[in-house]
């Protein structure tokens, strides 16, 4: 069973609901159609429900009246949520008036919904830009305990014999959100991205924070980041097999790694791989997935207390479809914990 069967699965074993910000977009519209058919989740979209039923009927889709529609114009729907978001901002200064123009916004209620226990996860992106997806995230969601940063990961799909992280899976983080993380941010990034492979690639984490020295082999300024990162992160979580600093074949290959890292608790079988800058970790996917042939799934965004995951706007159904069930497992395993 390939990673996706068994995310669908498990989805489907464990309904979550999933809101879905961007209900008038025909492309979000076709993915919620078809995850009410499949039956792996409940879906919410927010939109007019008279442009979200006729917009259907042009399509075909037989399933989006099944789905809960939550209409940003309607006065009782702001005045439930309104005062939430007035109470997350009021500190800011912002004023009722102000709160209840934000939570007519499509994205800020639909992270609304989340936060009041109406919905265990976002999908959105399609129409909006990342930086606006995110910021209603941060304003309302929050991140979680002890997380002060969001970051982005991937799974890196191989064949399942690959003799390279767990049955042919590895995490690759971040590659997508943080240009430059400090220390303390690089921890963060290295703890999130473990509770991903649980969550997303049901696998035990061994994490190892990449550098191009290991264990002291270079001496410079950006090795020193890493091996702080290191120090921070078995604070933050003292059960995470973790270690740093690794250059990447001796967090990969055993024999490599007893070469240069003996005394790694990795021993060079390394499943989460965490790049010490968003440069490195965006090239590293990108040559993975070019070069080795290697499904990139992703990205998905870590960190928040509850998942909201950013859709690119050149994306197809198929990828909000299977955005979605990522969201899923990733509500799923929260509650687990």
């Amino acid at each position: 069973m390939g990673l996706f069967e068994k995310l669908t699965a498990n989805a489907k074993a464990s309904r979550q609901r999933i809101v879905l910000p961007e209900g008038t977009e025909p492309r979000t519209l076709t993915a919620a159609d078809r995850i009410i058919a499949d039956g792996i989740a409940d879906i919410t979209l927010v939109g007019d429900p008279k442009e979200i039923l006729a917009l259907a009927e042009q399509l075909k889709l037989e399933n989006i009246s099944k789905a809960n529609i939550v209409n940003p114009a309607d006065e009782k729907v702001i005045d439930k949520y309104a005062p939430i978001f007035f109470e997350l901002r009021k500190s800011k200064g912002i004023s009722m008036e102000e709160a209840r123009l934000t939570s007519a916004n499509p994205l800020y209620l639909g992270c609304l919904l989340i936060k009041a226990g109406d919905a265990d996860g976002m999908v959105a992106g399609a129409q909006n830009t990342t930086g606006n997806v995110l910021r209603a995230a941060f304003q309302v969601i929050k991140t979680k305990p002890g997380i002060s940063v969001v970051s982005g990961a991937f799974v890196m799909v191989q064949k399942e014999d690959s003799p390279y992280g767990t049955n042919g899976l590895l995490i690759f983080a971040d590659c997508a959100v943080i240009p430059d993380p400090n220390a303390n941010e690089l921890a963060q990034i290295a703890v999130s991205a473990a509770q991903t492979a649980r969550d997303i690639a049901g696998m035990e984490p061994r994490v190892a924070i990449l550098s191009f020295s290991t264990k002291g082999s270079a001496k410079h300024e950006k090795v020193e980041k890493v091996i702080e990162a290191t120090k921070i992160a078995h604070e933050m979580a003292p059960d995470l097999m973790l270690d740093g600093e690794l250059q990447a074949d001796a967090a990969l290959v055993p024999s490599v790694a007893n070469s240069k890292a003996p005394n790694s608790p990795l021993a060079g079988r390394a499943n989460v791989l965490v790049f010490p800058n968003l440069e490195v970790g965006n090239i590293a996917y990108k040559l993975v997935q070019r070069l080795g042939g290697v499904e990139a799934v992703g990205p998905v965004l870590q960190g928040l207390a509850a998942p909201v995951n950013d859709l690119s706007r050149g994306c197809y159904p198929e990828d909000i479809y299977k955005t979605i069930i990522i969201t899923c497992n990733q509500a799923i395993g929260a509650k687990a914990k």
